[in-house]
């Protein structure tokens, strides 16, 4: 079973009340929640709720190390089948929309990052600018360049490191390749909160996160030898507090640039996750009947 939905609708707190009363156990599905050290920020379950039920696929990955789809969702599944063969109920819970994608329908095969290319590519984005790199998108693959939005820098490097690195272009790979893994059935279920209940919250978590010591977990990742430009820091906030901790914001302007991040995530991850089929639809707003909901349906379905 599947709990989806836009940050701070609550996913977590829905899915350990499930998994308490089924002797359940949860997989998760936020991609920077793999990360070690990236407790507060990323909104981690803590010490209390792993003591009520089990929980997989956190601390995974030191900061520096590189995530893929792909890879979480071999990952996922070998947990969920340890998970059935226990005869338990597995709740994968998380808004990482790719990744749930990657594990549910599976993802193309797409060849390993070359990085002799990732790095010569990375030295052309700052001295070039992206504009420069998306006419060579353009040029090399241009079914993969009307795929993608223009400001779209990641996917941009992305499709041309695969050109460069394998010779081919991204849009004949996703072409000749079959996804790498049988779709796998599952109940979804999204957790959803009006517009503004969900911005209101938003902000309010943010201070909270902050008052649990946000600020100085970044510190202790930086002072561990954590590098600024490690995978793990493109979490939303993380690199905005290394930017405070160097004096280059203020805290008001550090807290303000959060709250507009990671509302404007909470948007891409409602756009998303309206066009993933076969989801039923709750009210965040009432979590004990959302939960209630969930265990009536399921049971329907056993």
């Amino acid at each position: 079973m599947v709990i989806l939905g836009a940050t701070a609708t609550g996913k977590s707190a829905v899915a350990l009340a499930l998994a308490t009363a089924s002797g359940g156990e949860i997989v998760n599905a936020d991609a920077f929640q793999l990360y070690r050290g990236l407790d507060i920020g990323t909104a981690k379950p803590d010490a209390e709720a792993r003591r009520r039920a089990p929980h997989h696929l956190l601390d995974q990955l030191e900061p520096g190390q590189r995530s893929s789809a792909g890879e979480y969702a071999r990952r996922a599944r070998a947990v969920l089948d340890e998970i059935a063969a226990r005869g338990r109920p597995a709740f994968v819970v998380g808004g990482s929309g790719l990744y749930l994608r990657a594990l549910l329908a599976g993802l193309a095969e797409l060849p390993p990052v070359v990085e002799e290319a990732r790095a010569a590519l990375a030295s052309r984005l700052a001295s070039e600018g992206l504009p420069a790199l998306r006419r060579e998108l353009e040029r090399l693959d241009p079914a993969s360049a009307m795929r993608l939005r223009p400001g779209d820098t990641q996917r941009t490097l992305r499709a041309l490191e695969i050109a460069h690195g394998s010779g081919r272009t991204l849009s004949s790979w996703l072409a000749a390749s079959s996804t790498s893994a049988e779709p796998l059935r599952a109940a979804k279920f999204g957790l959803t909160l009006p517009r503004g209940v969900l911005y209101d919250r938003i902000e309010a978590r943010v201070f909270e996160m902050i008052d649990r010591g946000w600020p100085d977990e970044v510190r202790g990742l930086l002072a561990s030898g954590v590098t600024p430009d490690a995978p793990a820091l493109r979490a939303i906030g993380y690199a905005d507090w290394v930017r405070h901790l160097r004096g280059q914001s203020s805290f008001d302007e550090t807290v303000a640039r959060i709250v507009s991040a990671t509302r404007r995530y909470a948007k891409r991850q409602e756009t998303w996750f309206r066009r993933e089929p076969d989801v039923v639809w709750l009210d965040a707003e009432e979590p004990e009947r959302a939960t209630a909901e969930i265990r009536r349906r399921l049971e329907q379905l056993s």
